[in-house]
């Protein structure tokens, strides 16, 4: 197990003073955009967590298995006192309660939550990697995660906003208005 919090310091599972993490959302089976709403709604009702912000929807291209539907994506930041690991599954209880299955890997799901940032630590455990290991690759993580906190270290030095500029993802993203 690897965990680094921001300046080297290690972990002390005994501090939970509020952090700052960001998760991204998505969905691309049924209603999109109910999906990623109750989701964010569930995970506002959790104990442990307050949403401080919450990007436009976006309608995005699949990414990784390209013969599917069209995805919704958001990105919400969270203030919580969970650990990242009780915060991951958190959500893996929110995604089977709306109905999630895993059965292909990027392939179609009702709701997809991923821990992307969590504190500014790096965190390599089985099952989980912050920051998401693939973020800077994908611009339908990082412009809603840029609109709404654009300093969001995103890992190897770049923030959400430096990352989205040098990205070379060229896929259509178009922000959805309601």
């Amino acid at each position: 197990m690897k965990r680094v919090q921001p300046g080297g310091a290690p972990d002390n599972p005994s501090a939970r003073e509020p952090v700052r993490v960001a998760l991204g959302l998505g969905s691309n089976i049924g209603d999109k955009r109910a999906f990623v709403r109750t989701a964010i709604e569930q995970i506002a009702q959790s104990d442990g967590i307050t949403v401080v912000a919450r990007s436009a929807d976006y309608r995005t291209a699949p990414w990784g298995l390209a013969d599917q539907d069209w995805f919704v994506n958001a990105c919400i930041v969270v203030e919580t006192t969970l650990s990242a690991e009780d915060l991951l599954a958190r959500a893996l209880e929110i995604e089977r309660r709306l109905g999630r299955v895993r059965d292909i890997r990027w392939g179609p799901r009702k709701i997809d939550i991923d821990v992307l940032v969590y504190a500014g630590e790096e965190i390599a455990e089985e099952g989980l990697s912050i920051p998401h290991p693939r973020i800077a690759e994908r611009a339908f993580v990082l412009v809603p995660l840029a609109e709404i906190w654009p300093d969001a270290p995103v890992g190897g030095g770049l923030t959400a906003a430096g990352a989205l500029a040098a990205c070379t993802d060229a896929d259509t993203i178009e922000m959805l208005r309601d």
